[in-house]
């Protein structure tokens, strides 16, 4: 199409452009009539799929900024073309962990100029299934999910078809799915070994539910550990509450060998065992060494400044979801997916009984 005529001419055309527009959602036409181009350089513009001349963008770009003109995502994506939008499933938001890992997603993703949908799954394997069944009526370009128990997961390369998808921190059962997870046996047997090192034989590990990936590895560093220094095992598992915390710390403190450390699977339990530690009066490290996986933004200012396994989750959450993109990119839904592992590293701080003033960091 022509552009339009100079002078008045170009002001009046602007106006009967705007004028039907003021009481309704402009469309894709009205951007048109407005920057003098035909419909088909308007969506060139939007989707970059076809150069245009910097002149005809600038035109296109200040006619969509004057009208407020919005892109039907849906509309596009029924339509075969992307929708810029991903989702993003994680277990739940209350724990700082996983909110990280979310925080990561979602800064790559404005990077890419995509947008975030965010749910959750609360743990459960028919919740996760809805939820990433309806991300695919939504049409989003790719999946990243942090899945749930995975003996139930029902994820598979069959829903999401020719859709992008990456698991990260657990796996799925599908091995055509990609995975970024981390080094959850070695970082607990690395713990569990430097309290041994501090002289410590009876050492007690708590734990969230077993049927959780990254906890039954880590258990399994645990035991591999206590095993090869030819001690006994004290695992404790499904620790979900403040008041089952305190409840397990002091049956085991009243018992003829108490443990003299413990070690916690994740944030969650290691938030509880503080508590029932505070509230059971136990002096940390000389009653009870303490050492949890996961570290936190306050982990440094308890009393004494807690040691930890550091996982990397905002790198975690940067590598799935750069995976993610490089997979949309290039239009690929391999046979045989990525398995990336990213190193921790032990956070020694003064809870197992190290006497550093500063925190030590060991990779």
């Amino acid at each position: 199409m022509a552009k339009p005529p100079a002078g008045k001419s170009v002001s009046k055309a602007r106006e009967r452009a705007l004028a039907p527009v003021e009481h309704r959602k402009p469309t894709m036409s009205d951007v048109a009539r407005l920057a003098g181009v035909g419909t088909m350089t308007v969506s060139r513009v939007l989707s970059g799929t076809a150069r245009v001349s910097a002149e005809t963008a600038v035109r296109v770009q200040t006619a969509i900024d004057q009208l407020k003109y919005r892109p039907n995502v849906l509309a596009r994506a029924f339509r075969g073309q992307r929708s810029h939008s991903i989702g993003l499933i994680l277990p739940y938001l209350y724990d700082p962990f996983f909110a990280s890992c979310a925080h990561a997603v979602t800064t790559v993703a404005r990077e890419h100029g995509y947008s975030v949908i965010i749910t959750t799954s609360n743990e459960d394997p028919e919740t996760e299934f809805a939820e990433a069944d309806e991300m695919l009526q939504r049409h989003v370009d790719g999946v990243l999910v942090i899945p749930s128990r995975i003996r139930h997961s029902r994820l598979a390369r069959s829903l999401f078809g020719k859709t992008p998808v990456v698991a990260f921190d657990r796996p799925v059962p599908d091995p055509s799915i990609d995975t970024v997870l981390v080094q959850n046996a070695i970082g607990s047997r690395r713990i569990t070994e430097h309290l041994i090192e501090h002289g410590h034989r009876h050492i007690t590990y708590i734990a969230l539910s077993r049927s959780l990936f990254t906890i039954s590895a880590r258990f399994a560093g645990y035991r591999r550990a206590m095993q090869d220094a030819g001690l006994e095992i004290c695992p404790i598992f499904d620790c979900t509450s403040e008041e089952m915390a305190e409840q397990i710390l002091k049956l085991k403190m009243e018992h003829d060998t108490p443990p003299t450390a413990v070690i916690t699977s994740n944030t969650l339990v290691t938030r509880y065992v503080l508590g029932a530690v505070s509230r059971l009066g136990l002096r940390v490290p000389s009653d009870l060494a303490f050492a949890g996986f996961d570290d936190f933004d306050l982990a440094e200012f308890t009393s004494p400044p807690l040691t930890v396994v550091r996982q990397p989750a905002q790198e975690m959450g940067r590598v799935a979801a750069n995976l993610l993109f490089d997979r949309i990119a290039r239009g690929e839904t391999p046979h045989s997916g990525n398995r990336i592992v990213l190193p921790v590293e032990i956070v020694l701080r003064r809870s197992c009984g190290c006497k550093h003033r500063a925190p030590v960091v060991i990779h």
